[in-house]
């Protein structure tokens, strides 16, 4: 094992500018996870594909990285925090290239899982990196600019990826990466140039990592492919959900029994760590399953397009990107627990408001509840992170990281799932149950049926069947954001199991 120097007594030439380094970092890594999503239609097209198999451009993204994420511990331990970022960085850059001039799908679909699989540490690593630059008192103000960034950057994404698709190429949305890549690689490489780092030669925990590869994967494609497939009616699913089921449970009790774990399970030991993931985990979930049916609800049942569906969502990146650095200096005169309370009241106010919606509401309105689930959000992320890392020794907290950053993607994946079934199943339900009253036999149908039959090509009955079906989607819509609500109203019990005080430890 080489020499153990303090790391966390190096400071940059510039913090500033390694700040910004870092966060743009972030902002790349995670722009990238929905910058595309809104150009998969213009892919399939282009690459002769259908609309199944592009789909595969999100999913073998969201798998790799979700199983890379955490490793991110074992790999800080082999390569040490500064040459893992920069290796991440620079690999996730070249990825990026060679996502943008792939000549089929099968070649995009492979590059998308070689740039999830290395993009995994780069959160863990920027966090860790970021509090390493900041003294004690001043690390909430380095965990706010990655959380501003964490927020506003899967708001920008479809924006910017529907703008690049439509008046450019859908490749610019992989190749936008390479200049910020390059830049931010080489200004950190040359800020923090001379930086200590401490290595140990541990050996590969083959038997973990297969399980680890095996279970999130399976589990990642079960997830975004069970809609789609019937959930339980296919035997694909059935499968995966074995083989993702036996594989985890094997991996907990290896990982908890090998000497050399791939994964640290046993940062669980923390109590403020243990809490502070679940409660994450919950109120994450929530928070991301909204953030996908609102682009859905509002293109399927009010017919927005997908730039003006991406302009009713955008305010909620407005508060956290204007609030973020005063909480960063502000948030540790408070206890966090009080701050998190109250961002989880915050959010739930949003879902519930947005459990009265109607088919005719207006943009205005949709815009001002996003305003406020951006102030819930501002006071959300920087406080929850601050809470799980504050027990962590300083070469816990990439591993940590990794770890509880794993958790929430898992938990906001199956989140998105169970929603949207949801909201399909009680579509249905709705359906009937708004159908059981409209018969040929009944007056009042008949009469609506000739209205609506007056200057149109569908058939009355047709058109009166499509009201019924979107009236239906809206009340499904409205008990799912009842429902979330009260998944943020039931995470604020788990924070008051927390123990201040919420400031990252300094020395191991």
């Amino acid at each position: 094992m080489s020499p153990t120097i303090p790391a966390q007594d190096f400071r940059p030439p510039s913090v500033n500018w390694t700040t910004f380094g870092l966060a743009l970092a972030v902002f790349m890594y995670v722009l990238d996870g929905t910058i595309a999503n809104v150009s998969l239609p213009t892919i399939a097209g282009n690459l002769g594909a259908s609309s199944s198999q592009s789909a595969w451009v999100i999913t073998s993204f969201a798998a790799s990285n979700a199983i890379a994420l955490p490793l991110t511990g074992f790999l800080i331990r082999r390569i040490g925090q500064l040459r893992l970022f920069l290796w991440s960085m620079g690999l996730f850059t070249a990825a990026s290239l060679a996502c943008g001039m792939a000549i089929n799908m099968e070649m995009l679909i492979l590059c998308r899982v070689l740039q999830g699989a290395v993009a995994g540490p780069l959160i863990p690593t920027t966090q860790a990196l970021m509090l390493s630059i900041y003294p004690p008192e001043k690390r909430g103000y380095a965990l706010s600019m990655i959380a501003m960034v964490t927020v506003v950057a899967p708001v920008a994404g479809p924006l910017l990826g529907g703008w690049i698709t439509d008046f450019y190429s859908w490749r610019w949305t992989f190749l936008i990466n390479i200049p910020v890549g390059i830049f931010a690689c080489t200004l950190i490489a040359s800020q923090m140039h001379g930086r200590p780092e401490s290595t140990m030669r541990a050996k590969v925990d083959r038997v973990g990592l297969v399980a680890l590869i095996l279970g999130v994967g399976a589990l990642q494609i079960l997830l975004d492919k069970g809609n789609e497939e019937d959930w339980f009616n296919s035997t694909q699913i059935v499968l995966l959900a074995i083989v993702a089921v036996v594989s985890l449970l094997f991996f907990v009790i290896w990982e908890l029994t090998d000497s050399q774990p791939i994964v640290n399970l046993q940062l669980f030991r923390h109590r403020n760590f243990r809490v502070g993931t679940l409660a994450l985990i919950g109120a994450y979930s929530a928070f991301y399953a909204t953030n996908v049916i609102m682009p859905l609800w509002l293109q399927r049942t009010l017919g927005y397009t997908p730039i003006w569906a991406g302009l009713a969502v955008a305010p909620m990146g407005i508060l956290p990107l204007l609030l973020m650095p005063f909480m960063g200096k502000n948030a540790p005169r408070f206890n966090m627990r009080w701050l998190v309370c109250g961002a989880f009241i915050l959010l739930a106010t949003a879902s519930y408001l947005r459990s009265g919606f109607v088919i005719d509401i207006d943009f205005q309105h949709i815009a001002l509840i996003q305003l406020l689930q951006g102030l819930g959000l501002a006071l959300f992320i920087m406080p929850i992170n601050a809470i799980l890392l504050s027990d962590l020794k300083p070469d816990e907290i990439a591993a940590g990281s990794g770890l509880a950053t794993f958790m929430r993607t898992l938990g906001a994946s199956l989140a998105v799932s169970i929603t949207t079934l949801m909201w399909d199943r009680r579509a249905v339900s709705h359906h009937a149950q708004l159908g059981e009253s409209l018969t040929v036999y009944d007056q009042e149908t008949r009469q609506a049926v000739t209205t609506l039959e007056l200057g149109q090509a569908q058939s009355g009955y047709e058109r009166l069947n499509n009201l019924v079906s979107e009236q239906a989607a809206q009340i499904a819509f409205n008990d799912i954001s009842y429902a979330l609500a009260g998944v943020f109203l039931l995470a604020i019990v788990l924070v008051w199991f927390a123990k201040p005080p919420f400031v990252p430890k300094a020395k191991p």
